[in-house]
This record gives structure tokens, sequence and C-alpha cells, in this order.
């Protein structure tokens, strides 16, 4: 669904990021710390994820548009894609 190599990579360096903030968050846990700095970093970790998400349901709907534009058909319709961009929200 990632058409563009720097989007791919974009997108796999924000899901490292947010892999290094889950072990962060796991290691806060296990040391007892305070619930408000283990909250706040678990809404970061969510933030990255979503963040991921949302860049690969819009390449998807670029691939779709010039997919769309050169007549071939796209690899996922409109109910698709809004049904995939929802599950993120």
């Amino acid at each position: 669904m990632i058409d563009d190599a720097d989007r791919m990579d974009a997108v796999l360096s924000r899901l490292r990021r947010a892999q290094g903030q889950l072990a962060g968050v796991i290691s806060m846990i296990e040391q007892g710390r305070d619930c408000r700095d283990v909250v706040t970093q678990l809404a970061a970790v969510s933030r990255a994820l979503d963040r991921a998400g949302f860049k690969i349901v819009a390449s998807g709907m670029r691939h779709c548009i010039t997919s769309a534009e050169s007549g071939t058909p796209p690899p996922l319709t409109e109910d698709e894609l809004e049904k995939l961009f929802l599950s993120l929200a």
C-alpha cells in the first residue's frame, strides 16, 4: 500500500519510535513509576501509532487516486479506505 520508499521509511521510523516508547512504558510500570508519568508516555505511544496509521491510510488514498487517474482499478474501494480511516479514529 505504501508506494514510495521515503514514505515507507517515515512510517517505519514512526513505528520504531513507538516501539521504543512502549518498551519505556513497560519499564516504567516494572519500576513502579508514578501513574501520571506512565499514562503520559502511554498517550505518546498511542499518538505515534495513530500517526503511523494515518500515514499508511493517506498513502493508500493517494495510490487509489493515482490508480483511478491512470485507468487501473484501485487496490481499495472508497468504503474500504473509509473503514480503515475510521478504525484509527
